[in-house]
């Protein structure tokens, strides 16, 4: 079996995946390297014969007052439909031209714009309705970013246009053999030979679940050499094995570059994947229509919102 994480943003400089191969119980981790062409990413993947998983930092749903009403069955089907259609994507530069055929905003910052005045503008009943349930704040964790808001250091809404317009969208509108989790089920009912078992996964939640504290910002070098013995440990419980490239750049705190700490995020969110494949984190979904059909979930998240 193989497992990728990719830790995705706009700027293709700053998407880096690590990728782990199964032997038995035991996995061999690489050390991350650039994304590329996602596509050609996918098909490697799904190329090596084995089941494939992939996990990524970007939202895979939308939030439940922005679906009600809408035709198709749910979220897949929903992101197919938007291949070809680059309006949807525009970001919209004030509430004038909000709508919920392009739901996208701001494209910078405005005097006076609030996420209320953003919900109004879509149709949803109050500022909470930006979020899905999986991006509210929980006993553990505060909230994240709403899907289509894309100001601020912790939005998700460039890396969602990003990966859905240019990838993701076209793909699953072309027939590629990629599943969703958990819109189509179980992760465990997704891996099979063939085909492509794609999760959102959140490397602060997948930090929190190995165990993990950095002892300041993830964005220092310091801060990443220090965890480095932590780390090591919770990936010998997992039964990863660095090779050579990953155990150096582990011990040299994934480089003083801008970029170590979305290598750094990419090996997080890959050991929290292999967690939930390998049964020692749950593969836990709520018994809600809406979250299984439409606003999906975060990948080893146990904690419900508040």
């Amino acid at each position: 079996m193989i497992a990728a994480h990719a830790d995705w943003s706009i700027d293709p400089r700053k998407r880096w995946v690590s990728i782990a191969r199964r032997q038995g119980k035991h996995w061999q981790a690489s050390a991350p390297r650039l994304v590329g062409d996602p596509a050609t990413l996918a098909v490697a993947l799904i190329a090596e014969g084995g089941p494939a998983a992939l996990g990524l930092d970007l939202p895979l749903g939308v939030p439940r007052g922005f679906a009600a009403g809408r035709a198709e069955q749910g979220f897949p089907a929903f992101l197919a439909g938007l291949a070809g259609n680059p309006d949807f994507f525009a970001v919209s530069p004030s509430l004038d031209t909000v709508s919920p055929a392009r739901p996208f905003y701001p494209a910078r910052g405005i005097k006076g714009m609030t996420r209320l005045a953003h919900a109004t503008a879509l149709g949803l009943a109050d500022a909470a309705g930006l979020s899905r349930l999986c991006d509210r704040a929980t006993a553990e964790r505060p909230a994240g970013a709403p899907v289509f808001w894309t100001l601020g250091a912790n939005q998700s809404g460039k890396a969602a246009i990003s990966a859905w317009r240019d990838w993701l969208a076209p793909a699953l509108a072309a027939g590629a053999p990629f599943r969703l989790w958990p819109f189509a089920g179980a992760l465990h009912d997704l891996l099979r030979p063939g085909q492509l078992a794609v999760a959102e996964v959140y490397p602060a939640e997948a930090l929190r679940h190995l165990g993990l504290k950095l002892t300041g910002s993830k964005r220092a070098e310091a801060p990443r050499q220090a965890i480095a013995p932590a780390l090591r440990d919770a990936m010998a419980a997992l039964h990863v094995t660095p090779d050579t490239a990953l155990a150096e750049m582990i011990e040299a705190g994934f480089g003083p570059d801008a970029a170590g700490e979305d290598r750094f995020d990419s090996l997080i969110g890959l050991l929290g994947l292999i967690g939930v494949v390998d049964g020692q984190r749950p593969d836990f979904i709520p018994e809600d229509p809406m979250i299984r059909a439409w606003e999906g979930w975060v990948l080893g998240q146990t904690a419900l919102p508040l």
